[in-house]
């Protein structure tokens, strides 16, 4: 494989990697929001799992319980945003933007508390291992079949179980969302909760489910960081990609597959930069393609995407019915 073709492999295996965390956070808002809420507090959620998934590994050198504890610490800022929203019905984006800003001081402050060191080699090296990776020996230096098998290899397959726990993730929760009753039952309450009320479904008890889910794959995402991707802990670990979060929601209009194919576009875009000198020198010098201004690229596609959600206005792209509306029963 010649090295246009590996620096291409190389990118794309970059951009499913930095993918991978925007495909986790994203499905556990499309739960969120198909319950009828607005959790814009993705951030926090992400970062607290984040530091709670990096203390436990540190503590225990147990990737199961690191990955326990990032949920957990998730799910503590979930549960905190529900019991306000749902059982207060306090206003759910002045709610979220609180849990942002706890999440990330509170992240910050018990990530510090391991001073900088690294995760243990039992946990990293578990999810360094690429689980479905091809043995090329022999076959990589025969004509055609060994580039492709080369360029399949390294582009595709050769990731950590991160990247494949977020796409059966996706798979799960598209079944669970589409073909079961009690998926059935979760959009029924985030498109009219009184009339899932009058039905028997029990709204409240859906609506804290989805959150609490939502928050329990928000910490995955956010465990991603310090387990899988650095290796370590530094301050605000997820670099504002939570917000990228909510949009991406919106882009793939609430459809867990979709996640999966819209989280890879913001990937690559997040990647690029570092990547795109490397495929074509000839770029380097222009400040369009800069790393800076790769940087930006993701939250200028947040901004177009959150406009024209709002521009078409189609029943498609504006989500749930009752999103972001808090629901009394006596009204009903």
């Amino acid at each position: 494989m010649n090295s246009v073709s590996l620096s291409i492999a190389l990118l794309l295996a970059s951009g499913i990697r930095i993918s991978t965390p925007l495909i986790l956070g994203a499905l556990g808002e499309t739960v969120t929001e198909r319950a009828g809420h607005l959790n814009l507090g993705v951030e926090g959620m992400m970062m607290l799992g984040g530091a709670l998934a990096y203390t436990v590994a540190l503590h225990t050198e147990s990737v199961i319980l690191a990955l326990l504890g990032g949920m957990l610490g998730a799910m503590f800022g979930s549960l905190v945003y529900a019991f306000l929203t749902v059982a207060l019905r306090a206003n759910q984006t002045v709610t979220g933007l609180a849990l942002t800003t706890f999440g990330v001081g509170l992240g910050n402050t018990i990530g510090k508390l391991g001073n900088g060191a690294n995760v243990p080699s039992a946990v990293t090296q578990f999810f360094g291992k690429g689980p479905l990776t091809l043995n090329l020996d022999g076959i990589e230096n025969k004509p055609v079949i060994g580039p492709v098998l080369t360029f399949i290899n390294e582009a595709i397959l050769k990731h950590n179980i991160f990247v494949y726990l977020a796409i059966i993730l996706a798979i799960i929760l598209y079944i669970f969302l589409f073909k079961t009753r009690a998926g059935l039952h979760l959009r029924a309450v985030g498109e009219s909760p009184a009339a899932a009320d009058a039905s028997g479904i029990n709204v409240n008890r859906v609506k804290y489910t989805g959150i609490l889910i939502g928050g329990a794959l928000a910490g995955l995402a956010g465990a991603y960081y310090p387990l899988a991707h650095i290796g370590t802990w530094t301050d605000n670990i997820t670099g504002g990609r939570g917000w990228i979060v909510v949009a991406l929601v919106i882009f793939v209009r609430w459809h867990p597959i979709k996640a999966i194919f819209g989280s890879f576009l913001f990937g690559l875009l997040d990647i690029i930069g570092l990547r795109l000198p490397t495929l074509f020198p000839g770029v380097a010098g222009l400040a369009i393609f800069s790393e800076y201004a790769f940087n930006m690229y993701p939250y200028i596609m947040t901004i177009i995407v959150l406009i024209a959600s709002y521009i078409r206005g189609r029943k498609g792209w504006m989500g749930p019915a009752a999103l972001g509306h808090s629901y009394f029963r006596e009204e009903r």
